[in-house]
């Protein structure tokens, strides 16, 4: 199936269900991680895969956020969560329809194991980030050993009811090789399925 054909059709039931589906996981652990990641945020900035709009109520009032979701799905539900420093697009992160050093920040949180391709969407993101800007992540990653092996094994059925999600993709190594540097990393894992997640910030390398 095309890209953009692709991207417009969505996954209506799986954008229904998202919130329900990651109540538990918010409560636990991620909303705390958003919290920290966004508070000091500030001047303009840039979130690809906004989802649902989990992210809009922890963003500050001094930034300017400009939101992109290619999902038309979850871009309606994303626009009931709105905020009136966040303005919301569709698209996706492989194409920002954005100048080159327009953003402060870029915000990914669960977003990489989506994008269809990976390599093209973080030079798209070190693209858009303007001298000293950075990218502030959280991302579930491949796992060490044998769980690697098994996320490798379920990738597809994974991927099939989790509207695209790659479960093993190495996104850690996927920074170095797109020229961003990590600068703040902590790694833990979430539960139940306790997978291993990498959360922080990174920045354009010197060239």
């Amino acid at each position: 199936m095309d890209d953009a054909v692709a991207d417009e059709k969505g996954h209506r039931w799986f954008a229904a269900l998202y919130d329900t589906i990651s109540r538990g996981g918010e409560r636990a652990q991620v909303r705390a991680i958003r919290e920290k990641l966004l508070a000091d945020l500030r001047g303009d900035v840039l979130e690809i895969g906004a989802g649902t709009g989990a992210n809009f109520e922890h963003y500050p009032p001094e930034a300017r956020v400009v939101a992109l979701e290619p999902d038309p799905h979850m871009l309606k539900r994303a626009q009931e969560k709105l905020r009136p420093n966040v303005e919301l697009r569709q698209g996706p992160a492989e194409a920002l329809p954005f100048p080159d050093a327009s953003f402060d920040a870029v915000v990914s949180t669960l977003v990489l194991c989506t994008v269809r391709d990976l390599p093209r969407s973080l030079a798209e993101i070190r693209r858009v980030l303007r001298p000293g800007g950075r990218l502030v992540f959280i991302e579930h990653i491949r796992a060490e050993g044998f769980a690697g092996h098994v996320q490798d094994v379920i990738k597809p059925v994974w991927s099939y009811f989790a509207a695209g999600c790659n479960v093993n993709r190495r996104t850690e190594r996927a920074f170095e090789e797109a020229g961003l540097r990590v600068t703040g990393l902590t790694r833990t894992k979430f539960a139940p399925v306790v997978m291993p997640v990498i959360y922080g910030a990174a920045e354009p390398a010197p060239r």
